[in-house]
């Protein structure tokens, strides 16, 4: 039995003896593969790889944008709310009768461009009172002294007006006032105040030159990001997007437009202006890739009216209605292959008086042939106040020329338009010592404030930290006396503050808005700074 083991483990040892070699060839045998490995790859004809130089492979877009940045501006403004939580109860499209198309507009442009109560107002309970809000919006120099045009609701009722250039230092504003605006085609010019140096000016372009497909950029501020430059294409031209808004034929696209990028420019691929960036349609609040932009050649118009010395936009009409889209039951029925059939006359309107009556169809002025509502009103609002034409018309069948006087669209549909209680010229405060302006008090105005006539004048705005506001003064009082002389109208209230001296004591007989005729009046004053 000693002998069987002693040859067991003598096996035992030759066996480990044998697996020890065996693991010692193949340490050695995998290091000299290892090295002959190594030696393989440092002699690798790989190349490393390197970074090219930078190589603009396409500049068009990138030029258009170093041509116009410059020239676009970012708005901030800030207005005072009087009643808040009678703001926030307003739902959209609300309103009646005539009024309803334009509450309906204005919170279009609400909801989408934090226009007055859109983004950055917040909510506000029933007790609460004024509360300061602050919108953002975009806009383009147009003339190197400093004017620059916009959107009407990014500055609408703004007590403070605020310009950001491109190369300004962060937290740098310039102050600006408004010069005019115009509600029918929601555009405004402003300008810079006190600029001391030649401003960079956008080329404005020829809109007519525009068509679907044609490549274009926004430029502007979303959501307050400046210079912001996004690419698109023309999707249409001449497009409707609010009923019965007879001078907004908006081009489309759908280079992306957000709120903020209002008033902005619409820029074609020579660096021109052909729009002003106004709206989108959403169902969300944001970027849906169709967007609208007013046409420069539109702009171009009312810019130089708004400049004017009236600095307002003056209109032609002869007083009549017509239903915005051609419905060829009518046209069946009165008989008629082409025209404008008339639905309503206004009362002593141009129209009324020349004898144009509810169902005839007009279908030439001076000779040239008008086949719709928006050839009618183009022919008609480019004529000036007083200009005689001659209306083809046919009636039951026959057809007659009428002469026409065509008087003033605002003064027209003033009411309707809401344009009684908005002053289209801002050139100048009526009074900067005092720190307010005033409009006249007209007798629809005194009715809505349950007046029982409409003498005296309607405080606009106040401008904060002013004497107006330091006296109590807000937007919505009717001023009846300044120290005991009677105002009536802007005209007495002018003549009296001109010979108004700093350190005087002013004192204002007012009635306070919303009191009506039963709250009486009060005393307001103080010594003027």
């Amino acid at each position: 039995m000693n002998a069987f083991w002693a040859r067991v483990k003598a096996h035992r040892l030759a066996y480990t003896l044998t697996i020890l070699v065996t693991l010692a060839v193949g340490i050695l045998i995998g290091t000299v593969v290892s090295s002959g490995v190594k030696g393989k790859e440092k002699a690798s004809d790989a190349t490393p790889l390197q970074v090219p130089s930078p190589q603009q492979l396409s500049n068009q877009f990138s030029q258009v944008a170093k041509q116009l940045e410059p020239s676009v501006v970012n708005i901030n403004t800030e207005s005072t709310i009087k009643n808040p939580h009678r703001r926030m109860q307003q739902s959209p499209g609300g309103g009646s009768g005539d009024d309803e198309d334009n509450n309906s507009f204005e919170d279009f442009f609400d909801r989408f461009f934090g226009g007055q109560g859109g983004p950055g107002g917040g909510a506000a309970g029933p007790d609460s009172g004024p509360i300061r809000e602050r919108s953002l919006g975009s806009g383009v120099i147009v003339d190197s002294k400093g004017y620059i045009v916009t959107n009407r609701h990014v500055v609408e009722k703004a007590d403070r007006i605020r310009v950001t250039l491109m190369d300004d230092p962060p937290g740098t504003f310039h102050d600006a006032k408004v010069i005019g605006t115009d509600q029918e085609t929601d555009l405004a010019v402003i300008k810079i105040e006190n600029s001391n140096r030649a401003l960079p000016a956008a080329k404005m372009g020829n809109s007519d030159s525009m068509t679907a497909g044609d490549w274009v950029l926004a430029i502007g501020s979303p959501f307050g990001l400046k210079e912001t430059v996004t690419a698109g294409i023309v999707s249409a031209v001449g497009r409707d997007i609010v009923p019965n808004r007879q001078f907004q034929s908006f081009i489309q696209t759908d280079a992306a437009i957000n709120p903020g990028n209002s008033g902005g420019p619409l820029v074609n691929m020579n660096g021109q202006v052909i729009g002003i960036n106004t709206a989108i349609l959403t169902e969300t609040n944001a970027y849906a890739g169709v967007g609208f932009a007013l046409p420069s050649n539109t702009v171009v118009n009312v810019y130089n009216q708004l400049i004017g010395p009236e600095h307002r936009v003056t209109r032609g009409s002869i007083g009549v209605e017509f239903n915005a889209n051609p419905i060829p039951a009518i046209a069946r029925v009165y008989g008629v292959n082409s025209g404008v059939t008339v639905s309503n006359v206004v009362p002593n309107g141009p129209a009324s008086k020349a004898g144009v009556q509810v169902g005839d169809t007009i279908t030439s002025v001076d000779g040239k042939p008008v086949k719709n509502g928006n050839e009618l009103v183009e022919e008609i609002a480019g004529r000036k106040p007083g200009t005689v034409v001659n209306l083809g018309v046919t009636r039951s069948g026959k057809k007659q020329d009428l002469k026409v006087t065509i008087a003033d669209r605002q003064k027209l549909f003033g009411q309707r338009l809401g344009e009684e209680e908005e002053s289209n010229n801002q050139a100048e405060p009526t009074q900067s010592k005092l720190g307010f302006t005033v409009r006249n008090l007209t007798p629809e105005m005194a009715n809505r404030l349950g007046l029982s006539n409409s003498k005296g004048v309607v405080v606009s705005d106040v401008k904060p930290g002013s004497f107006a506001e330091d006296v109590g003064l807000s937007r919505g009082d009717v001023i009846l006396e300044i120290n005991k002389q009677p105002v009536a109208n802007e005209e007495d209230f002018n003549r009296i503050v001109t010979g108004l001296k700093s350190g005087q004591d002013v004192v204002f007989l007012v009635r306070p808005r919303g009191t009506g005729q039963q709250g009486g009046t009060i005393f307001m004053g103080g010594t003027l700074p």
